[in-house]
């Protein structure tokens, strides 16, 4: 992704989000009533024509600059992980994202925490087995206990399952103690998911594959 021209990348962006979520997906269409649209009059015929012409041009191409190696695209209006190859659902997961809660850093003015999953392209960085759960600060202040100053005070094994992805900014594809919130927007920005489709994500998945988040 991170080859493929700026001018060109917001295209892309817009066609997974149209072509590559299932069609059951109603994250963008939200009306249960079937779009319908009216016949064209004669003075609009030419501009519906010439934007058919437009969405055939856009669609080939988003065609071509669509990944070949496998994806992911994460739904997080929907809460859906899915691992595709091209036109192929190769895997459709139930996941957990950002919660969009506001928590207010101590003694820092106006400056607050904003628990949301980041929309946009990013990259598979890191591929982690039995990773570890370094606390941040507003993981402390949640829980009402004081910030230690040893590090080592700072570090959860067990809570982020088996296997992690990171994709920049301490933002990981983890898995989670608490299945029964699968499906909802709970978390701090991370991206939860089941023990086993984390574990076809990470096999599934390399140094450097693309994930689009919107």
């Amino acid at each position: 992704m991170a080859s493929v021209p700026t001018a060109l990348s917001s295209l892309i962006l817009i066609g997974l989000l149209v072509a590559d979520v299932p069609p059951n997906s109603q994250a963008l269409f939200p009306s249960s009533e079937p779009f319908t649209p009216s016949a064209p009059t004669k003075a609009g015929g030419h501009h519906l024509q010439s934007l058919q012409a437009q969405y055939k041009s856009l669609s080939e191409q988003l065609s071509r600059l669509k990944p070949h190696q496998p994806y992911i695209l994460v739904d997080t209006a929907r809460n859906h992980l899915y691992v595709k190859r091209r036109q192929e659902v190769v895997l459709d997961a139930i996941a957990s994202t950002g919660s969009g809660t506001i928590l207010d850093k101590p003694g820092e003015g106006n400056d607050q925490w904003v628990f949301d999953t980041p929309r946009g392209e990013f990259l598979v960085q890191s591929k982690l087995t039995h990773p570890a759960w370094v606390k941040p600060d507003w993981a402390f202040i949640e829980e009402g206990q004081e910030i230690p100053t040893n590090q080592a005070d700072r570090v959860e094994q067990g809570v982020l399952g088996e296997y992690a992805l990171g994709f920049g900014k301490g933002y990981f594809i983890h898995g989670t103690l608490y299945t029964r919130f699968l499906g909802k927007n709970v978390t701090h920005g991370c991206i939860r998911l089941n023990d086993g489709d984390l574990k076809r994500v990470y096999t599934f998945a390399r140094i450097g594959t693309p994930i689009i988040i919107f």
